[in-house]
């Protein structure tokens, strides 16, 4: 009967007195830094060069799931042959790295590369493509792609068997043969909670890489003098590099074969051990060789797209550039239409649109839904976005007073549309609302937002790509707005369960914001989050995300 794994046991080692017998030269006072799990590191980094030391037989056992085996134990694990499914070859993620790191003309050398590369042997095509990827890129913006881009990419080929194999491990030690350490260590440690990662190294020089991988053998071959190796249990591929390796230092190995893995499924997104809320990165899809040659033979006449597409929308009526949009292949889907009143051109006042923020052309969507000009309010916005916006923008202050009293009297000359998750979300996520919405009228009418893009996303962290984000989202071959006109809120009241007693004050305005927050969620079907601006900048890009701008005397 065929089983899905395949289990080695080491047999005891025999023991001779001559053994034990330390060199003089070998002798050595305990580090009092050393970390338990150094020597795994330092050892399993070893067969990256090729080289072995001594060789332990391996005694055959039975095939047990090793789920039983692992609780409590340090494991270490093969990523690419039990945590990945492996579907896909190198190249996406390389291409990802050398377009979000480097820019759009490094991607194509690697493209135009990679046909002379496929000559090569395994190995070597690695090398040649970190060569093409890493060449003087600056550390930093590498490892912001690699916690902020490839992450996505990789969730996507997760195993979901692989990943319940390690769950109940004490310590998870991930090894990978073929990716550097940099690409896989963010996503490893944020997403799947593995505690130390084991990879290739790039080399670095003065703050940029090289684009070589480092021969790192000199310290694995001093850590072998140190401490045990036999403490871990492997998990393995079946014939793969490490496999012999892990049986000679681990106690206990588990090996799966390709044809075991045919049969394991993909981890689904609601099993995601961290829910995926955030990424950044250009690309909207897996940037395969055959989708790569698509998108550059595509760019030009999409950057033509993007012209007419802008301009139609920035010159022309609505009820004239929609249906251009509509002719180039860019859809505005009307689920609900904005309640009668407002389009009363007799009210006095306008009315307050609260909507979930996908890209920058949200009010510019509400506007076009509406047939009615709005103003938008705005906190960081480039002011080269505020200058090209075919609406009114009034810029905020992020003083609350002072924020209050602006949005007060814009709404008291027209429609205002506001966005209080105060930044973008491309997951199927609501970030936490901000109440002072709240404060400014007796109901507000909710706007359910939805994007689909195909290939280019329109948002980004990066301060100098801002300014491309309504380029990029028209850029797309048939980008897609789904808008949704709710029932308005009332805010003057609270909802069963929310009295407080305090009446119309802060904390009356935090529950309206939730209240609103959840309506927008059960129409969109997403799921609210505590997380904030803050959260998502700090994550992605490692500040606030605020554009600092001269104050306007």
């Amino acid at each position: 009967m065929h089983s899905e794994f395949h289990h080695h046991k080491q047999k005891p080692p025999r023991r001779h007195a001559r053994a034990h017998r330390a060199r003089p030269s070998m002798v050595k006072k305990p580090y009092p830094f050393h970390k338990p799990f150094s020597p795994i590191r330092r050892l399993l980094r070893r067969t990256l060069s090729g080289r072995h030391h001594r060789r332990s037989s391996t005694a055959k056992g039975a095939a047990v799931p090793p789920t039983e085996k692992l609780q409590g134990q340090t494991v270490i694990v093969d990523v690419e042959a039990w945590l990945l499914m492996s579907r896909l070859s190198t190249f996406p993620y390389f291409m990802l790295v050398a377009v979000e790191a480097g820019g759009f003309l490094r991607g194509l050398l690697l493209l135009l590369t990679y046909p002379l590369m496929c000559l090569f042997g395994h190995d070597m095509r690695l090398k040649a493509m970190v060569m093409v990827s890493f060449f003087g890129l600056r550390e930093k913006e590498v490892l912001r792609v690699s916690k902020a881009v490839l992450p996505k990419l990789f969730l996507e080929d997760v195993a979901s068997q692989g990943l319940e194999a390690v769950k109940k491990a004490r310590t998870v030690v991930a090894v990978s043969t073929v990716f550097p350490r940099v690409m896989v260590e963010g996503f490893l440690k944020e997403y799947l909670g593995v505690d130390t990662v084991v990879g290739r190294e790039v080399m670095v020089v003065a703050g940029r890489y090289i684009g070589v991988i480092a021969d790192d053998a000199v310290a694995a071959e001093e850590m072998m003098n140190k401490g045990k190796h036999d403490e871990g249990v492997g998990l393995v591929g079946v014939g793969g590099k490490m496999h012999h390796l892990f049986s000679r230092n681990c106690k206990e190995t588990y090996a799966v074969s390709e044809a075991d893995k045919a049969a394991w499924q993909a981890l689904p997104r609601d099993k995601y051990p961290k829910p995926l809320v955030f990424h950044d990165g250009r690309l909207a899809f897996a940037p395969t060789f055959s989708a790569a040659i698509a998108m550059y033979t595509y760019i030009p006449f999409g950057i033509f797209l993007a012209i007419v597409r802008s301009m139609a929308y920035s010159l022309l009526p609505y009820r004239v550039s929609v249906p251009i949009g509509a002719l180039t292949g860019m859809r505005s889907r009307i689920i609900a239409g904005p309640p009668a009143d407002a389009m009363d051109e007799n009210k006095a006042g306008g009315r307050l649109y609260v909507c979930n923020h996908r890209t920058l052309l949200d009010p510019i969507t509400v506007a076009a839904g509406l047939r009615k000009p709005v103003t938008a309010v705005t906190y960081s916005v480039s002011p080269v976005s505020e200058l090209m916006a075919p609406i009114r923008t009034a810029r905020l202050t992020r003083d609350r007073d002072e924020d209050r009293r602006r949005m007060a009297g814009l709404l008291a000359r027209g429609n205002l549309v506001v966005c209080p998750e105060g930044t973008t979300c491309r997951e199927p996520y609501l970030l936490r609302f901000s109440p002072l919405f709240a404060e400014l009228a007796a109901e507000v009418t909710p706007v359910a937002l939805e994007t689909r893009v195909d290939m280019f996303y329109g948002t980004s962290t990066k301060p100098a790509s801002k300014v491309l984000d309504p380029l990029y989202f028209m850029m797309n071959p048939r980008p897609e707005y789904r808008v949704e006109f709710l029932e308005p809120v009332d805010t003057t009241t609270m909802a069963d369960g929310e009295e407080d007693g305090h009446g119309r004050d802060k904390s009356h305005s935090i529950h309206v914001a939730n209240r609103v927050q959840r309506v927008l969620g059960e129409a969109l079907a997403f799921e609210l989050t505590e997380q904030t601006r803050r959260d998502k900048y700090m994550m992605l890009a490692g500040n606030e995300g605020i554009v600092k701008v001269k104050a306007n005397k």
